[in-house]
């Protein structure tokens, strides 16, 4: 009789924070995606700056490439580039956030790390949404041409593929901390973008290059279901293996890089 009186005893304090924490996580989260949505310098970076490079590259463009047009091509590569700024920015200011003390203070409240951690993903997901639902619904309205498929699954995958980039701008920011850390990661994202065929089509040696950056695999996935893995200008075939490798290889790297940082950090604390 009295081990079942006392045993809810010892449980009702870790019950009472769980039930505590449920509608911080809720706030925090509602602020914290209010506050990103609300950033213009930010949005105008993932949102506005996509959209207009989509329409210089290729918006209206009905030239054939796969089974959609140039136009589609370019719109898929726009939203990717925009969906992985979305995820650098919220990660890299996550991680800054840390490194500058904000971690202490949310550890006087109820969220817990792992709360911490997954209300930032969301966030991050969540406007990375905003670019790619943006330009595809310019890219409807302007001349983009595909089938259901490949406005489908290229969305997807340039929506789920972004994750990528949130371990990416949590690396970089654990590296070089303090409060440029997060432009240093966006800034490298415009350079990455280039290097991995995303804005214009490349060839020879500087395709030879890129299809080793991080942007290629992940750009190159997007536009699978619509080119199949043909390159504009006739550069040549990415079979979706060579894709998927270099997703996987950046992931564990950027993955090492951020476990290294975070490290270094703990032990000049």
């Amino acid at each position: 009789m009295t081990d079942v009186l006392t045993t809810p005893s010892t449980e009702a304090p870790t019950a009472v924070r769980t039930r505590a924490a449920r509608p911080q996580v809720l706030a925090y989260a509602r602020l914290d995606l209010r506050r990103q949505l609300r950033d213009r310098v930010g949005m105008f970076f993932i949102v506005a700056l996509p959209a207009f490079l989509f329409f210089v590259f290729g918006m209206g463009d009905d030239e054939a490439i796969g089974s959609a047009n140039v136009a589609m091509y370019v719109m898929v590569s726009m939203a990717a580039y925009g969906a992985v700024t979305a995820t650098t920015s919220v990660a890299g200011a996550a991680a800054t956030e840390q490194t500058m003390g904000w971690g202490r203070q949310i550890a006087l409240t109820p969220l817990r790390p792992l709360a911490f951690v997954g209300v930032k993903t969301a966030v991050a997901m969540v406007v990375a949404a905003v670019p790619i639902a943006l330009i595809y619904a310019i890219g409807a309205a302007t001349g983009s041409r595909g089938n259901a498929v490949d406005w489908l699954a290229s969305a997807a995958i340039a929506w789920a593929g972004s994750a990528l980039f949130a371990i990416y701008g949590l690396a970089v920011c654990l590296l070089f901390k303090g409060p440029n850390a997060a432009g240093i990661a966006s800034g490298l994202i415009v350079i990455l973008s280039f290097l991995g065929n995303v804005f214009t089509p490349m060839s020879g040696l500087i395709l030879t290059i890129g299809k080793l950056t991080p942007l290629y695999g992940y750009a190159g996935l997007a536009r699978y279901p619509l080119s199949e893995g043909y390159l504009p200008m006739d550069a040549g075939h990415d079979p979706v293996w060579l894709m998927l490798a270099n997703v996987v290889a950046w992931t564990v790297i950027f993955a090492g890089l951020a476990v290294w940082g975070l490290r270094r950090g703990r032990e000049r604390v």
